[in-house]
């Protein structure tokens, strides 16, 4: 059977994360999934199952999610593209659509994944974009949050920065960068992984606004990660304000450049 893969882009600020609620058939139209899934069978008219790069929580946006789907439909990209778009809420579109090897998959194929976490930090809360923004009164420096986060570069077990629900068998990630910066009133977390455990990205981002509002001195995000208890580190920051950015393949499967490892 045909596979393919497609890039799909959504605001997750009213869904109630990626992963489908209920049964295959039934109608979910809280998950990112069932709308997706939705939208593709009625293209394809035959019912069509997903399987994407990374699984988002509620309110966790997604700039290029990718997800990979199996049909005998005969459709090509841009008919898969547009006629899926039409068929979406207007807070997800289908950006594009490409046929893939039949033994791609959208997440055993991703050699990494990566997430953006932004903070307006000021004193008074943001009115405009408040979906796309977490917020922090309390004055950060980005310069010691990015210093003390290189700790985390490189293979570690991360316990100390899964949520109790983390259903991952262990906790070991590869975490090949992570960087903070600063534009204005708003500070930026940029972290890349092989892949990442639950929360983690919203946990690790927890315990950094503690050092860059002087709570807690450098040294202590190593002290996490080399304690592994969850229990010690900062709190777990909201969803609001997370995206992910999406995941990179080997150039050799074929997909757009914004998702190509090299």
């Amino acid at each position: 059977m045909p596979r393919y893969a497609i890039g799909v882009e959504y605001d997750g600020g009213g869904f109630r994360g990626w992963q489908r609620l209920t049964p295959p058939g039934v109608a979910d139209e809280a998950t990112v999934q069932g709308v997706l899934e939705a939208a593709l069978s009625s293209v394809a008219d035959a019912p069509v199952a997903t399987v994407c790069a990374g699984r988002t929580d509620a309110g966790v946006h997604a700039q290029c999610q990718v997800v990979h789907f199996d049909s005998e439909a005969r459709r090509d990209p841009r008919a898969w593209t547009l006629g899926t778009s039409t068929r979406l809420p207007p807070a997800v579109s289908a950006v594009w659509c490409r046929p893939v090897k039949d033994d791609f998959n959208a997440r055993f194929s991703a050699v990494a994944r990566r997430y953006r976490y932004r903070i307006l930090n000021r004193q008074v809360r943001p009115a405009l974009a408040r979906q796309w923004l977490s917020w922090h009164w309390r004055p950060l420096d980005a310069d010691t949050m990015h210093r003390a986060a290189q700790a985390l570069v490189g293979e570690h077990d991360f316990g100390a920065f899964r949520s109790a629900e983390c259903e991952a068998t262990h906790g070991r990630r590869d975490l090949q960068r992570i960087a903070v910066s600063r534009e204005g009133d708003v500070v930026t977390i940029d972290v890349q992984a092989n892949a990442f455990l639950h929360h983690m990205v919203r946990n690790i981002t927890g315990s950094l606004l503690e050092v860059g509002a002087g709570a807690r001195d450098e040294a202590w995000i190593a002290g996490l990660l080399a304690g592994r208890d969850r229990r010690l580190a900062g709190p777990t920051a909201p969803p609001t304000g997370l995206v992910f950015v999406g995941p990179l393949y080997p150039r050799a499967c074929g997909l757009p450049g914004e998702v190509c490892a090299d």
